[in-house]
């Protein structure tokens, strides 16, 4: 009897199947299996991705299933499948620019919403071994695990303290007991891995945007993160350092649609160090938000250089909040969040000992005096229990 919402797997080869149930365990998917097509039509609209084997195939065409959002047809090697893709060529991993290879908005493989609508219109083919870790991404992309909530944190002016504020709510996912991807969006920043003490990680196993755009195929983070500098259960996805030919220069869309939807299917919280601007990556980063913070200090010139850019931010996500740095006298907190017409999100003093600690190379916003750490240590619990109680 088959289990609804489990991936259906429709083959009758032995050796096939031996492949794609390794393949399916290795992303950690249920499936179902028919050897037949007439078992395979009864799970067929039930299953929310459906794997056929090219000894399959024509029968199962042949039987006219109803339309099926996510259908895939995989041969293994010496048996090409042009046939079964139509004469399209094979749309395998390798021929897709890790830019172009994932789109987020729902969840899906990008790759499948192009050409797999259902069987009759041929599918997406898959060729075996050569197609294995794109088949890997593909089963693991059918999960009743939602995506990973994502926090970006962005600067009210040059200096605000954006990045320190990324590594707090870092380190506090860690504290939370959460795998942490932390992504360096600002290729003129210093690097939160700084901060972090990673950035003596070998030189040889660094893995940072600039590797990933020229990427072929799709990486899963499970792959990408074998590379990055990390801190605990923190991966950062980071520049390299020098002066790379990438640097300086706003991120490609498909880039960072690609390493986003990677990074929430393979961790628990995603951390986005944003920069001062709004190119197109800028913005997919700002949508996918669930929440997105300002750090201002408190003072005029800060509160004046963030109001240029406050409208700018809501009118790309609707949880922008300000975090407002050192207020005292006057100029106060209620003052900043109404002149900048963004609800506040936290009143932080003065951090104790941060000079020390940054000139020392220390970690900062570790102590549990730290207001940072604490305000941090919020953030993470509200977005883990909205994202549980969904």
């Amino acid at each position: 009897m088959d289990v609804p919402q489990r991936t259906l797997i429709a083959t009758s080869d032995p050796d096939l199947l031996d492949d794609l149930l390794r393949l399916a365990a290795a992303a950690a998917t249920e499936v179902s299996i028919s050897s037949s097509p007439e078992q395979a039509l009864r799970a067929w609209g039930r299953a929310p991705l459906v794997v056929v084997g090219q000894d399959l195939e024509r029968a199962l065409r042949a039987a006219e299933p109803p339309p099926h959002p996510r259908v895939a047809v995989v041969s293994r090697s010496g048996v090409p499948p042009s046939a079964a893709n139509g004469g399209r060529g094979t749309g395998g991993a390798d021929e897709v620019r890790v830019a172009d290879a994932l789109d987020d908005r729902d969840g899906r493989d990008g790759r499948n919403d192009r050409n797999g609508r259902e069987l009759r219109d041929g599918g997406t083919a898959y060729l075996l071994p050569r197609d294995e870790s794109a088949l890997v991404d593909l089963f693991a992309s059918v999960s009743d695990r939602p995506p990973a909530p994502v926090v970006s944190v962005v600067g009210g002016r040059g200096g605000a303290g954006a990045s320190l504020l990324a590594v707090a709510l870092s380190l506090a996912g860690e504290r939370a007991g959460r795998s942490t991807a932390l992504l360096d969006a600002d290729p003129l920043g210093c690097g939160p891995d700084i901060y972090l003490g990673c950035d003596h990680t070998r030189a040889d196993a660094r893995t940072g945007w600039d590797d990933l755009l020229r990427q072929r195929g799709r990486m899963p983070w499970r792959t990408l993160r074998d590379g990055l500098p990390k801190a605990g259960r923190v991966d950062v996805l980071t520049w390299s350092r020098g002066g790379g030919s990438d640097r300086g220069h706003p991120l490609p869309v498909g880039a960072v649609r690609s390493a986003l939807a990677s990074a929430r299917r393979g961790t628990d919280l995603v951390v986005v160090d944003l920069p001062r601007s709004f190119d197109p990556a800028t913005t997919v980063f700002l949508n996918h938000s669930a929440l997105v913070l300002v750090v201002v200090p408190a003072d005029v010139y800060s509160v004046v250089s963030a109001a240029r850019m406050t409208h700018r931010l809501q009118q790309e996500s609707d949880r922008v909040r300000v975090v407002v740095r050192g207020a005292r006298g006057g100029l106060s907190t209620e003052v900043i969040a109404k002149s900048l017409g963004v609800q506040l999100g936290a009143d932080l003093p003065a951090e104790p000992g941060l000079s020390r600690l940054l000139r020392a190379g220390d970690v900062p916003a570790q102590h549990p005096r730290s207001p940072m750490a604490r305000y941090a240590d919020r953030v993470v619990d509200t977005l883990v229990s909205t994202e549980e109680a969904r």
